[in-house]
């Protein structure tokens, strides 16, 4: 049984306060799908109202911290306090067309002790408000779904290997880099998948459900809280350097031990022509 911290209660109590939110919401947009004005400005307000109750929750609890918020950008704190990262709609696109696949990530971010910049996530949670899934991780506390500790897939053969990704869509991210990694990765694994929510695909890979992952251009808000869930359950996340960094988002490839080392290899010989 997992003993939760008063850290991860603040997080999951704005998360569950938004997703109640988000799950009104959703029930309204396939009523909107047939308006000739469309769900999307519904669905932007949702997005804002989301970040503004998690906001109102963490700044409540730890008033002195900062924030890097999707919608409002960055907020300083206190000098030396951590930050939030937060997504409070993980899966718009998903959302605006009626897909129950969202989330809503928030991670805590230690700022570096001499005042250079952000370090360790220390802190993530990664909340489906339609499965009602809280997955939740701490810096050397483990990665948890709900009281079940997680731990990343066993799977050593890249061929028995379900990866996910994200595809660049309308003027984000680079088609050339994904279509050269995809033809390489493709005719190797099990499968690929594209659900379209970032934090959710390493929540998954941190649960066992994937075995891998790998996408460009993402944001620090994606990610911060899903790179901790795999590194706690055991995995590695890296950029395609195979370099290490707190949040990885600009390029984010992620596994465990034996298939990060293998997609890492593939990756790297399929960009090679394009470097």
């Amino acid at each position: 049984m997992a003993v939760v911290s008063g850290l991860i209660r603040v997080m999951e109590k704005a998360a569950r306060k938004a997703g109640q939110r988000l799950r009104r919401d959703f029930g309204e947009v396939e009523h909107l799908q047939v308006s000739r004005k469309g769900p999307s400005d519904f669905v932007s307000k949702a997005d804002q109202a989301s970040e503004r109750t998690i906001y109102d929750e963490l700044r409540q609890a730890r008033p002195d911290w900062g924030f890097l918020l999707e919608e409002a950008g960055e907020i300083h704190g206190a000098p030396g306090k951590p930050r939030w990262v937060v997504d409070p709609l993980d899966g718009t696109s998903n959302f605006l067309h009626g897909m129950p696949h969202f989330a809503i990530s928030i991670a805590a971010q230690e700022a570096k002790p001499d005042g250079s910049g952000w370090g360790d996530v220390i802190a993530g949670l990664v909340y489906q408000p339609i499965t009602d899934e809280s997955f939740w991780a701490e810096k050397t506390r483990g990665a948890w779904l709900q009281d079940k500790r997680l731990r990343v897939s066993a799977r050593r053969r890249i061929d028995e290997a379900l990866v996910a990704t994200g595809i660049p869509y309308g003027g984000h991210g680079n088609f050339a880099h994904w279509t050269a990694v995809a033809n390489a990765i493709g005719p190797q694994v099990a499968g690929i998948r594209r659900f379209g929510a970032a934090s959710l695909d390493l929540a998954w890979v941190a649960a066992g459900r994937y075995d891998g992952f790998w996408e460009e251009d993402l944001a620090p808000w994606d990610t911060a809280a899903g790179c901790l869930l795999v590194r706690e359950a055991g995995g590695f996340v890296t950029d395609f350097r195979g370099r290490s960094q707190p949040i990885c988002d600009s390029e984010v490839l992620a596994g465990n031990d034996a298939l990060h080392s293998k997609l890492h290899k593939v990756l790297v010989g399929a960009l090679k022509p394009a470097a």
